[in-house]
């Protein structure tokens, strides 16, 4: 039996956002199996597991543009997958309950003569083991205009549309872009926590790196889309092709790639 849903149950049930959803349509990971009279997307248990797939291969650290060669891949087929991230799983409680085990004992023999400092090297070992699978990372960008910048990242420099969430005004309060393996939030200025766009304060201390495929295609599109370029491809010394640009909320970003 075949369980269509539709696309809010989809995020709903898996924690994704219907842009990611939507994106990964775009770039031809994911579609619908049909489409209500009214047009909405239905997914069926195909679908399902296919996303699932999507999931655990990101999980382990593929970036999007290698997800769809590891869909494809006849090794990573659904019992293959199961079974490995089921090895995963049970390998992480063991450790985890390793690590509690540890940390009773050492609890209870903190006042005696036992090795102790034995004991936390011990501790320290099991909880580097499971802090190497916590490697997810963000970096969050600082705009006075989230949707504008929103449109602006996703248009002139090809990122992946993700969320927008809005205050019940209308206002946007929080936006994700997707860029290659990873993504950027976009939080808005701040009196309380001094947060302020280089804009508005008329500097940067950083600025964002973006491998991409084609730095002169790229470099071409992003021109041509009304980007604010500070040089154009160059070869640099550190081994690397790349251009740089500087975006509205005054945020700098260099696409590049090795030679």
């Amino acid at each position: 039996m075949n369980t269509t849903r539709k696309i809010g149950e989809i995020a709903a049930e898996t924690g994704l956002t219907v842009r990611t959803l939507h994106y990964y349509e775009e770039i031809g990971l994911i579609a619908p199996e049909s489409r209500t009279d009214a047009g909405h997307r239905l997914y069926g248990d195909k679908a399902v597991e296919r996303l699932y797939k999507i999931s655990l291969l990101r999980q382990l650290g593929l970036p999007l543009e290698s997800v769809q060669a590891g869909l494809d891949s006849p090794s990573n087929d659904l019992p293959t997958l199961l079974a490995e991230h089921l090895i995963a799983v049970d390998q992480r409680l063991a450790a985890e309950h390793r690590l509690r085990a540890r940390l009773a004992r050492l609890n209870t023999t903190l006042e005696s003569n036992e090795d102790t400092a034995g004991a936390l090297l011990n501790v320290m070992e099991d909880m580097t083991m499971l802090e190497t699978n916590l490697d997810r990372r963000i970096a969050i960008l600082i705009y006075e205009d989230l949707e504008e910048a929103f449109n602006y990242l996703t248009r002139v420099y090809g990122f992946g549309p993700g969320e927008l969430t809005r205050h019940p005004d209308g206002t946007v309060v929080h936006g994700e872009i997707q860029a290659g393996d990873g993504e950027f939030w976009l939080h808005g200025e701040s009196e309380q926590w001094a947060l302020r766009s280089p804009q508005n304060v008329g500097s940067t201390t950083g600025l964002m790196a973006i491998m991409v495929d084609d730095v002169d295609a790229h470099y071409e599109a992003s021109v041509e889309r009304g980007a604010d370029i500070r040089y154009a491809p160059v070869d640099q010394p550190y081994g690397y092709r790349e251009y740089s640009a500087v975006d509205i909320g005054g945020h700098m970003w260099s696409f590049m790639k090795p030679l």
